[in-house]
Formats: structure tokens, sequence, C-alpha cells
């Protein structure tokens, strides 16, 4: 008798091998973020922090997101207030000395990390459209799965500005129905 029940056990735990998990059925990490387009509202000193703006950030939801960014050293509040800029969206929201931020906004830096720019849609983008990569479809996943699978640490080493300072994910330029996106001036920079 023992040994059938252990038959059946391994056999129940094959066929669980045998089921994909949701979403993982050769979809790419970089398609399961959620990368959109936004419009910086406002940016204000966080109230407890001297390295931090809140940001109140239009994505096309019905009410904005607050997001906390350590911009304070390279871009006065002035700098964001009215800007597009692309944003990381569906990861898990955490508390930042007390304010939860909701999403991230990317950004490009120099080697010396002293120079950061936004990453910048074109103009004619609408507010909300999702990045895309070309040969990576598929659709984002929930923040909760992101956190757990690691998938932001496993892209962001691939994120990257070229030559010509247009936003790339392993050589592939973050893309909108109106083209790449870019930074000012950062060639060759990393992207968080």
């Amino acid at each position: 008798k023992e040994k059938k029940e252990k038959k059946e056990k391994k056999e129940k735990k094959e066929k669980k091998a045998d089921v994909p998990a949701p979403a993982a059925d050769g979809q790419s990490d970089v398609s399961k973020l959620d990368i959109r387009v936004g419009l910086i509202i406002s940016a204000e000193p966080h109230p407890s922090a001297d390295k931090l703006y809140v940001e109140k950030v239009d994505l096309g939801e019905e009410t904005p997101r607050t997001v906390v960014s350590g911009l304070v050293d390279f871009m006065p509040a002035s700098a964001l207030t009215n800007r597009r800029a692309v944003l990381l969206c569906n990861l898990k929201p955490r508390a930042m000395l007390g304010i939860e931020s909701q999403a991230m906004v990317l950004a490009a830096s120099n080697e010396e990390h002293t120079v950061v720019e936004l990453l910048v849609p074109p103009d004619a983008c609408a507010i909300g459209e999702r990045i895309f990569f070309d040969g990576h479809p598929g659709e984002p996943l929930a923040p909760n799965v992101i956190q757990k699978k690691k998938v932001w640490e496993a892209v962001q080493p691939k994120l990257s500005t070229d030559g010509e300072c247009v936003a790339s994910y392993d050589g592939l330029p973050f893309l909108t129905a109106h083209g790449p996106c870019k930074v000012a001036s950062i060639a060759l920079g990393k992207i968080k």
C-alpha cells in the first residue's frame, strides 16, 4: 500500500511539472514589465528626505500616481514639472520614508553618476502608452510576480543608452508608436 501511495505522489509531482507557469511560455523578461509614457504633473521635495522628490504623475489612469525619486542632486523640481517621462509601472508599491511610491521614473546616468537625465518619449506619444521592444511581445505581469521572480533585477543590467542617446534593452530601442525614447546627451549610459 505504501508503494502505491508513493507512486501516486510521484505521478502527481510529474504532472505538476508538466504544466507551465502562467506567462512563462517563452515570454521575455522585458516584455513582463509595464513601462509607460507619463506626464509629471508636479514635483515637490520629500518632507523627510533631502535627496528625494515626491511627484504626481499622470499615466492615463483615473487618478495620478505618487512617485518618489532620488533626483534632487541632478535636477531642480521645476525641470520635472509638466514634463513627459518614461516610468516602470508594475513594481510593487513601497513606502519611502513614509510616502508610498507607486512607480519608478527611468533615467540614464554617466559612468561616474554625476549627470542624470530622464528618458524622454517622443512628443506625439499618448500619456499612458506602453513602451515596447521589437521581438518581445507579451503582457505585463502583476507587481507581486515581478518582485517574486526578480524580473526588474534581471532586466536592469541590460538597460543603457546607445551612441545616439537612444534608450535600449540589450541593444533594442525603447519604442513607441511615434519612435524611440531618448535622453538629452548621455551616450552609452546606464539606465535605472
